[in-house]
């Protein structure tokens, strides 16, 4: 096993028992394991913020975000920190940023593009479009229905077009 996924190990092993440890553990914990990595890693800074998300710290939770992603965060995990921002931002009562964001990861989504949908729903419904929000979801979620796939796009659409 390499260092990287040997500390990425005992990453995981930390967020696999949080509802054990409680929030104020986890983040000391991780900014232990982030401290190996230097305060500039990106990887380190992404972890750093999803511990403070997670305990509600979203103000301290932002920052830290904003620098994985400015850091040159790739992958899955670059796509996770812009949901995870987005999902802070609007926590911190600013919904169209939020979209924003979300808007800019969608592209490089891949197996993660239903919830940025999702997200951005929820931002949208904060915005005060909640039609255009359930359109977004309703859409999201008819491909992956067994049965009543077209009639749910289609309410999905025409949701839309009265958003």
């Amino acid at each position: 096993m390499t260092e990287a996924n040997e500390w990425q190990r005992r990453v995981d092993e930390v967020w696999a028992a949080a509802d054990e440890l409680g929030d104020l553990e986890v983040i000391e914990r991780i900014d232990v394991l982030a401290a190996e990595r230097g305060e500039h890693d990106p990887l380190a800074l992404f972890e750093r913020a999803g511990a403070r998300d997670s305990a509600g710290l979203e103000s301290e939770a932002e920052p830290l975000y904003r620098r994985a992603i400015d850091g040159g965060l790739s992958g899955s995990e670059r796509v996770q920190a812009h949901i995870q921002l987005a999902s802070t931002i609007r926590n911190l009562g600013r919904p169209l940023e939020s979209i924003a964001l979300l808007d800019e990861i969608e592209p490089e989504a891949g197996e993660l593009h239903d919830a940025v949908v999702a997200f951005r729903a929820l931002a949208r419904v904060d915005a005060g479009d909640a039609r255009r929000a359930a359109s977004d979801v309703l859409a999201a979620l008819a491909p992956h229905l067994p049965r009543y796939r077209v009639s749910l796009a289609a309410y999905a659409a025409e949701l839309a077009a009265s958003a």
